[in-house]
């Protein structure tokens, strides 16, 4: 194929071109930047930056660490933090486990019922349940007031057993051939050489589930009525509406304390820094991750 017959986005990009991808990549980095830079900074800003800035601080040029210090110091967010991490822990395996297990039964032909379980588990991406069926099936089960029943009714997506299962689906028949006549059972070819080989499909799903289980602030204002169960999310979401967190942290006599918009920006800051430190260890099998599992059905 000659130069004049090879497709526009086949050919070398002219230096202009580069030039305006650069400067496109340049504007879209910052606009995601600088509103995270806004937040970290006002958090750090003392009452007078922001009170001479409008509530927003760019760059402070002293840092305090008041706001953080008040969050932390007698209040329920310490414990907040404790129990999303938990949730979040507990949750994400779970439903990693309950995924895998049901990916790997339907993507295997001949399993007891498979055909039957596959139409019903895609009926479910099409016709949902609903919010006051699922509230009452978690009440019938005594699970109101308890930290399964933010884990246990979204342990299971269809949509990520059938990603799953397309992944798995890409595994060679020969391997699982080789396997059973080496006499490897089915949970030894699940532990030993499925999973192995889905490392980046599991990594995609998992990140997918830790976001949601962290994210979560519905299903505990749903099913949770002892604000000492609440996760972080839900107590960030009463301070910023109601501007009050729950607080025994005594006065220093001479300190002045933090404005609201400094410990709202804090709480922001909380709440987003546990997916930043964890989402650049999982970024390289993000493409491979979801490429793989949706181009097989």
């Amino acid at each position: 194929m000659t130069s004049l017959d090879r497709p526009v986005w086949m050919g070398r990009p002219k230096p202009v071109a580069l030039a305006l991808k650069g400067l496109a990549l340049i504007l879209i980095s910052g606009v995601v930047i600088f509103p995270f830079l806004v937040v970290v900074s006002t958090s750090l800003a003392t009452t007078q930056e922001i009170n001479q800035n409008g509530g927003y601080v760019i760059w402070p040029s002293h840092f305090s660490f008041e706001a953080y210090r008040q969050i932390f110091d007698g209040t329920q967010v310490s414990r907040s933090i404790v129990i999303s991490v938990g949730i979040t822990l507990v949750g994400t395996a779970f439903s990693l486990f309950c995924t895998v297990l049901a990916a790997y039964g339907l993507s295997r032909k001949g399993s007891l019922f498979q055909r039957g379980l596959l139409s019903f588990v895609l009926l479910t991406l099409l016709f949902a349940p609903g919010m006051i069926p699922v509230y009452l099936m978690v009440k019938q089960l005594g699970m109101l007031n308890t930290y399964w029943s933010l884990i246990i009714p979204g342990a299971v997506s269809a949509f990520n057993v059938v990603i799953i299962r397309g992944f798995i689906q890409g595994i060679p028949q020969e391997l699982f051939d080789a396997a059973r006549i080496d006499g490897a059972g089915e949970w030894r070819i699940l532990w030993s050489m499925v999973l192995p080989l889905s490392k980046a499909v599991i990594a995609v799903v998992g990140l997918f589930l830790a976001v949601g289980y962290w994210n979560n602030y519905f299903g505990p204002l749903l099913y949770l009525n002892d604000t000492n169960m609440w996760p972080l999310q839900l107590v960030m979401r009463s301070f910023v509406l109601e501007n009050h967190v729950t607080s025994t942290a005594t006065h220093v006599p001479g300190q002045v304390a933090p404005p609201a918009q400094s410990v709202q920006m804090a709480l922001v800051v909380i709440a987003t820094l546990p997916i930043l430190c964890v989402y650049p260890f999982l970024t390289k099998h993000m493409s491979k991750g979801m490429l793989t599992g949706a181009i097989k059905g």
